[in-house]
């Protein structure tokens, strides 16, 4: 059943995307604020309790309607399995403005495709050159597809289930939302929300990042996991960037400004984790910076992951099914 519900998930997805505004995604926004209204007071234990007010209701919800749609029949579940999975994968809610990036740059109209990423992402894109447009637009594909469709896929196969990957999508949801400084939220919530998804996507952002490295260049890849992480602040993203941009042989993030005094990625808390000792030897630099092409030869990446995670959920249910 997992492997049907993820690929009845997809194919509907691809036929018709879930809107930014829709009432589910409403209800979620509507919980973070009445949440945040109710016990954020700036100390951190508010701030678990202001987590958990959203996370856990919506978690168990999921978890309480899959175990009596499942008592029911089999084709109840399956089809709150499906929709589920609709709900929160999300390839098409962030492909349209990769494939309209990467339209723009293929007619020469940089200034599309500059105002296209500040929309996407908000960056400030005025005079931005052609590889920087690539490189952002490249960096931002490759996390949201990790944390729309990879991440969602590792948490719908653990005995959760349903539950699992709500549970996820939500977490990133706290952890992107109450990271920008605002005055309706504290900081110290924002500390725990990305506390909090740094541990439920440390052992995904992995997976994704070796599956990366299986259907692209697997050399690059892994040399640029182990040498390149030090570029980005977020310890995480730094696995999935460096391994992306490894196996498609260009060069993401921006170089250190002294390669050879170690850095240390610290957490919102101030201790330190995924730290390694800074390499004697300056790493090599990849000398191809991403260009239009990059981002075509991204696309091919992405689906070959795709299939690959598929075949391995095919595997794992015929396993399953079998025993």
């Amino acid at each position: 059943m997992t492997f049907f519900a993820v690929l009845f998930a997809l194919v509907i997805e691809q036929f018709r995307a879930l809107s930014h505004d829709n009432p589910v995604h409403e209800m979620v926004r509507g919980l973070a604020r009445r949440s945040v209204r109710a016990f954020d007071a700036g100390s951190r234990h508010d701030a678990i309790f202001a987590w958990c007010a959203v996370v856990l209701p919506l978690v168990l919800g999921a978890w309480i309607i899959d175990a009596i749609l499942a008592s029911a029949g089999f084709a109840l579940s399956f089809l709150w399995n499906v929709l589920l999975l609709y709900l929160t994968l999300g390839f098409r809610q962030f492909s349209h403005y990769f494939t309209d990036i990467h339209d723009a740059l293929n007619r020469d109209d940089l200034i599309a495709a500059r105002a296209l990423l500040r929309e996407w992402t908000g960056l400030d894109t005025v005079d931005m050159p052609v590889r920087e447009v690539c490189r952002h637009t490249l960096e931002h594909a490759i996390i949201a597809v990790h944390r729309h469709v990879f991440g969602v896929f590792f948490w719908f196969l653990l005995p959760i289930g349903p539950a699992g990957v709500v549970l996820y999508r939500v977490a990133e949801y706290l952890a992107r939302h109450w990271s920008v400084s605002a005055p309706e939220h504290s900081p110290v919530l924002g500390e725990f929300a990305a506390r909090a998804f740094y541990v439920l996507d440390w052992v995904p952002a992995r997976l994704t990042s070796i599956g990366f490295a299986i259907v692209g260049n697997f050399e690059d890849a892994i040399y640029a996991w182990r040498n390149h992480v030090r570029r980005w602040d977020d310890a995480v993203n730094g696995i999935l960037l460096a391994s992306g941009g490894g196996a498609l042989g260009v060069r993401l993030g921006i170089p250190p400004a002294e390669p050879d005094v170690q850095m240390v990625l610290s957490n919102d808390f101030g201790t330190d984790f995924d730290a390694e000792p800074a390499p004697e030897v300056q790493p090599l630099e990849f000398t191809q910076e991403p260009t239009p092409r990059t981002l075509q030869s991204a696309v091919g990446l992405v689906w070959r992951a795709v299939v690959l995670w598929m075949v391995l959920l095919a595997m794992l249910s015929l396993a399953v099914w079998l025993g």
